[in-house]
């Protein structure tokens, strides 16, 4: 699982999710007149409460919040997990305002006496909040840019060196050549004149042809984006997240082609918003 790919969406869930647990340890309903040392039951000693409210919200949240971290989507019954997890934040704050309107299921009726009538309670008003908030978030972040951001912004690197280290040889594209900044002696000589030699005081490469006007560099992408094979085909071979800095290797036709930290390639057909390095 991989944080860094959590939107702000995702963080407005996760606070949801923590309100309404604080919530269901407050009282589920109030009456008023009475004396304030009646023990009144928290949210979780109704049953209807605790399964259609706190729960459902809570397993909501987990599951929005496990589809987005997880580098390839689950599927159950042949949908997302993302999908279930909305589902169950918009039953859970639907069921909260019902609980909110009735708090004790109608004995309240119980001889035609509503003058000391139970009213809900403050566990069960923040529950309804928290409910609310949370299929709000889950709701609107695939349609607001806002909450699509990364919940932790991508760092950006202290030194050309964006993984704080070395790079390890043959890393990125072999026919262009590797910036200096990055520690890796050039991979490309100039034609008639001897290459410049690396930092470690190593020969300098074979010289080879010019790759062209493209240079390698470094991104970070500010959401979740695909990786999809070189040779076109439909399904995504890995997911670039937020946070993590991957090299630009080429420009192809079908969009930027970009090598992962564990060497695999693929290309980047939304190159929408990266951040170069």
């Amino acid at each position: 699982m991989n944080i860094r790919s959590l939107t702000r969406g995702d963080g407005v869930v996760i606070g949801a999710a923590v309100l309404l647990f604080i919530a269901s340890f407050l009282d589920n309903y109030s009456y008023d007149g009475v004396a304030s040392g009646l023990d009144i039951p928290s949210l979780w000693s109704s049953g209807p409460v605790l399964l259609s409210v706190v729960l459902a919200g809570l397993i909501g949240a987990a599951l929005i919040v496990v589809s987005r971290a997880l580098p390839q989507p689950r599927k159950v019954a042949g949908l997302d997990l993302g999908p279930f997890g909305v589902a169950f934040a918009v039953f859970a704050a639907w069921s909260a305002l019902g609980n909110v309107i009735d708090p004790v299921g109608g004995l309240d009726n119980f001889g035609g006496d509503n003058s000391n009538a139970p009213s809900a309670g403050t566990g069960l008003i923040l529950a309804l909040v928290a409910t609310l908030v949370m299929a709000g978030g889950a709701i609107a972040t695939p349609l607001v840019p806002a909450l699509q951001a990364g919940l932790i912004p991508a760092p950006k690197p202290p030194t050309p060196q964006p993984y704080g280290a070395q790079p390890p040889a043959g890393y990125g594209y072999p026919g262009a050549p590797q910036p200096s900044a990055f520690g890796t002696p050039p991979q490309q000589g100039q034609p008639g004149q001897p290459g410049p030699q690396s930092f470690g005081g190593g020969q300098p490469g074979p010289a080879q042809p010019p790759a062209g006007d493209f240079s390698p560099f470094w991104f970070a992408v500010p959401v979740p984006r695909p990786l999809y094979a070189e040779d076109g085909a439909p399904m995504p071979i890995a997911e670039l997240a937020p946070g993590t800095w991957y090299l630009a290797v080429e420009q192809g036709g079908q969009g930027l082609v970009a090598q992962t930290q564990d060497g695999r390639r693929g290309v980047l057909r939304d190159t929408s918003g990266i951040q170069r390095g």
